[in-house]
């Protein structure tokens, strides 16, 4: 884990800035409206061709009612080219030093925290869309890190472990203080921003130096990912 207890203590003094940022039309569409959102909050690892959808990708996220008819989920729930529906890359595997197996394992605490604190929020903040969209995202990058973790034979950090619950006590206290840093709109958004840069961050420093191309395929879309949620948060 490369994350820094002190994002959780930064929210607070930043969270008038990151309101005065935050796109006020993501806020305002609510779930299943069919209307698009004007930011492009899809995650990388989503195709065109998605629950419901015709073959043509749409430019937003803007999840039409039920099977997603008309304007509706314009990149659905299927997955990347190149990426199994298990989340799984189809990239071939390669070889990973003992430093890159540890931050691999850090990654599932990284999109772990992700997933389960935006689950939280989304049912705490339901105007603020972007959270329940984007948590599906992270339970999609969970589930292509978990796929390479079983890959090279690391051991899942994460494994049997229920909504925020972390094997890490950093991790856990992190989440904590995130969660109880979301007390309003503004503050759970500062609180994505604050997630989402420091996957940013820990993806960054991961992806240095491998040359597994499973691996840097995954952390290409993750990365990729995790900037898109940055701005849909108002970063």
């Amino acid at each position: 884990m490369r994350r820094n207890v002190a994002i959780a203590t930064g929210i607070a003094a930043g969270v008038t800035a990151i309101a005065l940022v935050a796109t006020p039309a993501l806020a305002q569409a609510g779930p299943w409206s069919g209307a698009r959102s004007t930011t492009d909050t899809t995650c990388p690892m989503l195709d065109g061709n998605g629950t419901g959808t015709g073959a043509a990708p749409g430019t937003g996220y803007g999840m039409g009612r039920g099977a997603g008819q008309g304007p509706g989920m314009g990149r659905g729930g299927g997955m990347q080219a190149g990426m199994g529906m298990a989340g799984a890359t189809t990239a071939p595997s390669g070889t990973l030093t003992a430093d890159q197996k540890t931050s691999l394992a850090g990654m599932a605490d990284e999109e772990k925290l992700a997933r389960d604190l935006y689950a939280v929020l989304a049912t705490k903040y339901p105007n603020d869309v972007q959270f329940a969209r984007i948590t599906r995202a992270e339970s999609m990058h969970l589930a292509a890190i978990r796929s390479l973790l079983a890959r090279y034979g690391v051991t899942d950090p994460t494994a049997g472990l229920g909504a925020g619950e972390f094997a890490s006590a950093t991790t856990q206290s992190l989440y904590a203080s995130l969660l109880a840093s979301a007390t309003n709109d503004s503050t759970a958004l500062a609180a994505g921003v604050a997630v989402e840069k420091d996957d940013i961050a820990a993806l960054t420093a991961a992806k240095a130096g491998v040359t597994a191309p499973d691996v840097l395929q995954v952390y290409t879309n993750l990365l990729t990912a995790s900037q898109r949620h940055l701005t849909a948060f108002g970063g």
